[in-house]
Order: C-alpha cells, then structure tokens, then sequence
C-alpha cells in the first residue's frame, strides 16, 4: 500500500467446519477455510464481489429468506461467516434442487431454444411456462396441470420441496399450453387480449387484408380446446379461415380424373342439405315442442 500498488481485500476464514442448518437440505457442513482458503472481498479496483455484495444487499433490504439455486450451498458457510463478522443477524437459507433437462443433463445457453424468449416468440402464454416448470418440481401438493399463479401460492409449501432435480420435459409444453389457452379464450378478459394478437399477427402475414375482430373471436371461441398455440390458426391448416381458397380445375384433375363429376355431386349434397334444414324450419312437426291443437 505504501508502494501505492494494486491490491484486494480478502475475508480471513476461521479453521475447521461450520455447521448450519439449510430449510430443505438440512444441517450441512464445510470446511471451505482448507478448501478454498480465504476468499477475496473487494478486487483491486475497489468493486465488490458478490459474497460481500450479497451479504450487504440482503442486510440492507431486511430479507429474511434466501431461496437459491443449489449450487450456492457450498457458498453459504462464507456468507453466515460474514454476517457474524459484521456483526449482523443472518437470514435463513433454503437451497433448491436444479431443473434439469429431461435426460438429466444441464439446461444451457447453447441450447438457443430454452431462452424464455423464444417461448414468447412461438406463442406460449406465462401461466404455461409457469405451470410446466412448477410442476416438474416439488413445494406444491402434488402433480396437477392448469395451475394459474393464485392457485400456486395457495399450494406452496417449502417444507415439501425435494432434494431432487427437476426434470423439464418440453414434450409435454403443447399439453399445458392447449389447457391454458382454452381458459383465456373462455375469460372475457383474456379473449379480448387474444383476439387483438391474432389481429396483429393475420394482418403481419396478410398484409393486404383487413380483419374483423368479432370474426375473429367466433374464430376462437370455435376451435377452442383444439389449439395449442395461438399461432396454430396462421398454420397452412386453417389458411382457408382467413383468405378463400384457389383451386385451379387442372389442379383438381392431377387428383382424380372424375373431379368435375365428384364436384357436380357435392354441389348437389349440399343443394339438398339446405332444402332439408329450410324444410325443418318451416314444419311445424320439426320445432321443438312437436304439433300444436292449432295446427292440427
């Protein structure tokens, strides 16, 4: 220091293990002092690291429960370490297992499609991220899909979380994600927030047509609980809900030689199909409640 040269501060560890008590993985221990020995607490540009950092910031906030990832546990010694060496009363700690990939490996950014952005990109709703990622784990009372987030905080319960892994299965995300939109096409609210998306995205992809939004709520209410997605509606599937379709007859002739005679047929079930209802309509034997004294 005299030499006015870079330096860092480091946190003297006492020797030997310090035992604590973690709210899911219970009394634990480590020895970090041989380990790691004494760990810096402020680097050579004056900046803290995130142990002090961390211990600092929670004091200052009152926090009285710290949930993390598992992989702080081993960390914490040197953190309750310096709550008593600041002379300050430490919070309790609750470690939680990892969610992990289905084949047990760790979710990474190299993945590209595990970023919460490309869920919103694709059309999942946040009540079905929500859903699936809290029911691969553990805290709430047992496995259920269609959780909504009141529901979750009514169930939460820290003492029944596992020392176990979460296992993310995305398999089953269209599954979740079809249950939950199904309940916002069913709410007034929820529907209305879709029918001006679906808007958005049909005038995006048909730039030359203009949409209306009762349509499209008919729309949706129809092929509610067929939909995993929003998005499914822009699928080549239901192309034919939103702009008529173009059949060129030589197109139908590459399929069947007897195209024009299957046509003239169907224009025909269909002819007879409307003289059918129009005739249930009129008769008086066809309405619900059958004949009356005036009309026989």
């Amino acid at each position: 220091m005299a030499k006015n040269m870079p330096f860092v501060v480091r946190f003297q560890l006492p020797s030997g293990a310090h035992s604590f008590q973690d709210l899911v993985y219970g009394w634990t221990h480590h020895d970090v002092a041989s380990v790691e020995g004494d760990p810096v607490i402020l680097k050579g540009d004056g900046f803290p690291t995130y142990h002090l950092a961390n211990v600092v910031d929670d004091y200052k906030m009152a926090v009285s429960h710290v949930l993390r990832g598992e992989e702080w546990l081993i960390s914490t010694t040197k953190h309750l370490l310096l709550y008593q060496a600041l002379g300050w009363h430490p919070p309790e700690y609750a470690h939680l297992p990892l969610l992990l990939n289905k084949d047990g490996s760790k979710l990474s950014k190299r993945q590209g499609d595990i970023f919460i952005q490309h869920f919103v990109q694709k059309g999942y709703l946040p009540d079905t991220l929500l859903d699936i990622i809290t029911n691969c784990g553990s805290g709430f009372s047992g496995n259920q899909t269609g959780r909504t987030l009141p529901e979750l905080i009514q169930q939460y319960n820290l003492q029944s979380i596992s020392t176990h892994s979460a296992l993310l299965d995305l398999e089953k995300l269209p599954e979740f994600s079809r249950v939950h939109l199904t309940r916002w096409i069913e709410g007034a609210d929820t529907r209305a927030q879709l029918v001006a998306q679906l808007q958005t995205l049909l005038q995006e992809k048909f730039k030359d047509l203009i949409f209306d939004r009762e349509y499209i709520e008919r729309i949706l209410v129809l092929r509610k609980g067929h939909l995993n997605i929003l998005t499914d509606l822009l699928s080549p599937d239901y192309s034919y809900l939103w702009v008529r379709p173009a059949v060129h007859q030589e197109d139908l002739h590459g399929l069947s030689s007897e195209a024009s005679d299957i046509g003239r047929l169907v224009v025909q079930c269909v002819s007879l199909s409307a003289f059918v209802f129009s005739f249930m309509l009129g008769n008086p034997c066809m309405r619900p409640g059958g004949l009356s004294r005036k009309d026989v």
